[in-house]
């Protein structure tokens, strides 16, 4: 890591991507898909998952936060061995409401509380509202994301600090 941006880490923010729900086929009869995740110049890759349109990661990527106003752009691929992966399509999101949410002071708030409700808008690709949660002394959002640019699927993923 850079000098500079140790100075300015705020911390690490864990994107938990969970699982990808009725994904585009870009093969025969299915995909073999997997995400690159990206947030400012930081990116991550989950595995692939062969065959399989409805896919189950249960993977953490561990991110170093500097600007809270910063996005997350996964785009989820397909796999090729002979050509050029295929795009599946693509998500983003805000993580200045979660930081928001960090800054308050939570300890003794009981497990399960609501923090904030994030509502599905043209500005985000929440397929439902999100809501951050304070749970066993951490914050946990949990995110189900439309795909854009692609005829159907879904990316569920969680937050925590």
């Amino acid at each position: 890591m850079k000098p500079s941006m140790m100075d300015s880490l705020l911390g690490l923010l864990q994107i938990r991507v969970k699982r990808g729900v009725n994904l585009a086929v870009r093969d025969l009869f299915s995909s073999d898909p997997y995400i690159v995740v990206k947030m400012g110049e930081q990116i991550l890759t989950t595995r692939v998952i062969c065959c399989d349109v409805n896919p189950e990661w249960n993977e953490d990527l561990f991110f170093s936060v500097t600007n809270p106003n910063l996005t997350v752009l996964l785009t989820v691929y397909d796999h090729d061995k002979f050509t050029k992966d295929d795009k599946m399509g693509d998500a983003e999101f805000a993580i200045k409401p979660y930081f928001d949410a960090l800054k308050l002071q939570l300890e003794g708030l009981p497990s399960g509380t609501i923090v904030t409700t994030i509502q599905p808008s043209r500005g985000n690709c929440l397929a439902k509202a999100s809501q951050i949660i304070w749970s066993d002394g951490k914050l946990v959002q949990d995110l189900i994301l439309r795909l854009r640019h692609v005829e159907c699927g879904e990316v569920e993923v969680q937050l925590q600090w």
